[in-house]
């Protein structure tokens, strides 16, 4: 994307969201985000329909068309119009390139046109048929707009939240909320029109997650993590599966890797799964909003009680689950196969999540998950048995330590977990049959704000690219003194102290089948100014004795003052 591309579309989320939050009125974030979002899904459905619509009257008009309509086979211009205008109701001309059928009660202008009727008044509706429609409410109006849309597209049967009706709000707002979301637009040199509304709709995602704080953890995963995995996993072709997909961020990203990469989305299949049923309908939108094909089950459902997809077996997993869930084996057998390499403690769900990832993983499956610090190396409750399982057979092939402060819901130091059912030369790959790399990324990234750190760029280019440089090329001797004389580093690949090491397993072994990067990194060599030890010992000393001179001053100082003031200390 250009930096003018980029330019056009912050702008425009800026305006957009400055100007939503300031209806917000008495709702709270979460009840607002539907409000918004489900609002953003009609006007893109309509937005398409209607550009297809005016596709087709190009190409009715069109004689090298197929589908032209002859002028001179009508009586009159009036019945040549009035063809026209039946032909744009036939709902094949639509679902033929993919876009959503648009009943006539959901479209964007009839919405903006009678969201100002009084109740009572009536709107004449041709659907095939003509019929009369009762206005009630602008809230009303919406709902049942949402209605028409499921009925007449099943793949969107109980996608859509139909709450406008009950949202305690002045229906004033949801007024000016249409007329904000109207100016979106799409006239725009090179992007397209889903592109823009699809960026807007990602954008408002992680404002509300910000807003909403800890719960917004729940369905948003911060983007710069979300593009790390995926630049790393690159999935270019295949099954991809999320098990706690959220909002869809990973299948998002996966899109965009994929177009800047010059890659066909249709060679990607997708697939998740969600428990909470608002959140799953926030990823299905997000989903068609970009004209992505999906699978996220028959309904909402618990990932490990009721799996969706029990037959994937998925070339590509990626996911952020949440971080020690307690809890999570109501329903659950011990003698689950998931289970292969451990039973899970009942107390936390990340190695439960980390093994049925695993179990849906193709043959020559890849996958990457977020999960806490502590399942780096924690030896509680059969952790350090299922970490020390996966370690001896080869399945873990990457670890990444990340920085704090980079999600919205929670501080919990966090690393990603790579895993894979075969290092075998395949694929432009090397052979790391075990072999283990880490990556400490700790020291990477910048504060964006007071509270959250973000990645560069530049930072995601190094992390990833250090992986696929290590996954490729052919074998050479290690530059780092913690690995010297071993081969197992890759061409282009050098082990780095302070960032990367790949380490064999034996030596994984060593450390107890602790998996934290900080071990096996080592620390970076810090440059030599040139000062000998002792005179530099005699400086600092000197030093430190002028400021203990100093705090005892300004103590005597505090004290003084004190006293003037009748208090003792």
């Amino acid at each position: 994307m250009s930096q003018k591309e980029q330019k056009f579309l912050n702008d425009l989320d800026k305006k957009l969201w400055n100007a939503a939050d300031k209806l917000r009125s008495t709702l709270d974030a979460a009840q607002y985000k539907h409000a918004v979002l489900g609002l953003l899904f009609v006007k893109y459905v309509s937005d398409a329909f209607d550009i297809r619509r005016q596709e087709l009257v190009e190409q009715f008009k069109n004689p090298e068309h197929d589908y032209f309509l002859d002028r001179d086979d009508f009586d009159s211009d009036g019945e040549y119009q009035a063809e026209i205008a039946d032909e744009l109701e036939i709902r094949d001309y639509y679902t033929e390139k993919n876009v959503f059928w648009v009943p006539q009660l959901a479209r964007w202008q009839t919405l903006r046109d009678n969201a100002t009727l009084a109740p009572g008044s009536e709107i004449e509706i041709v659907n095939g048929k003509k019929h009369i429609y009762t206005f009630r409410s602008v809230g009303r109006l919406i709902d049942d707009a949402l209605d028409a849309i499921e009925k007449d597209n099943p793949k969107l049967k109980g996608v859509l939240n139909k709450s406008y009706g009950r949202l305690q709000i002045d229906q004033s707002k949801l007024i000016e909320l249409i007329n904000l979301l109207s100016e979106i637009p799409f006239a725009h040199e090179s992007l397209q029109a889903k592109d823009i509304l699809g960026h807007v709709y990602e954008y408002f995602l992680g404002q509300f997650a910000l807003a909403e704080g800890k719960k917004g953890g729940q369905f948003y995963t911060p983007k710069s993590i979300v593009s790390l995995i995926v630049e790393m996993l690159q999935p270019f072709q295949g099954r991809v599966y999320d098990p706690a997909m959220g909002s869809g961020g990973f299948f998002v990203q996966s899109e965009n890797f994929i177009k800047e990469h010059g890659g066909r989305l249709g060679n990607v299949s997708i697939y998740g799964q969600e428990y909470n049923h608002t959140t799953w309908q926030l990823a299905a939108m997000n989903m068609v909003i970009r004209g992505l094909d999906f699978n996220f089950g028959k309904e909402p459902a618990n990932t490990f009680t009721n799996d969706q997809h029990p037959d994937l077996r998925a070339d590509y997993i990626m996911a952020n689950p949440p971080f020690n869930m307690k809890e999570w084996d109501t329903g659950v057998s011990d003698d689950d196969p998931r289970w292969q390499y451990g039973k899970p403690p009942s107390g936390n769900a990340n190695f439960a999540w980390l093994q049925h990832m695993l179990y849906h993983l193709a043959p020559n499956g890849s996958m990457g998950l977020l999960l806490a610090n502590g399942s780096m190396s924690s030896n509680t409750n059969n952790e350090g048995t299922i970490r020390r399982a996966l370690v001896e057979n080869d399945l873990v092939e990457c670890m990444v330590a990340l920085p704090g402060q980079l999600f919205t819901n929670t501080q919990i130091p966090a690393c990603i977990w790579f895993l894979t059912r075969n290092k075998k030369e395949r694929n432009g790959f090397r052979d790391r049959s075990g072999e283990v790399l880490f990556i400490d990324a700790r020291n990477l990234g910048y504060m964006k704000d007071r509270v959250l750190r973000d990645f560069k760029k530049e930072d995601i280019e190094r992390i990833a690219g250090t992986f696929h440089a290590w996954r490729k090329g052919d074998v050479q001797g290690s530059t780092n003194a913690a690995g010297a004389g071993r081969a197992g580093a890759a061409e282009g690949y050098e082990n780095e102290a302070g960032f990367c090491m790949s380490a064999e397993i034996a030596e994984i072994v060593k450390h107890d089948h602790v998996l934290t990067p900080g071990r096996y990194v080592g620390a970076a060599a810090e440059e030599d100014d040139g000062e000998p030890f002792a005179d530099k010992m005699a400086r600092l000393t000197a030093q430190l004795s002028e400021q203990f001179a100093e705090s005892a001053r300004l103590e005597g100082q505090i004290k003084e003052n004190l006293a003037g003031l009748g208090y003792e200390c």
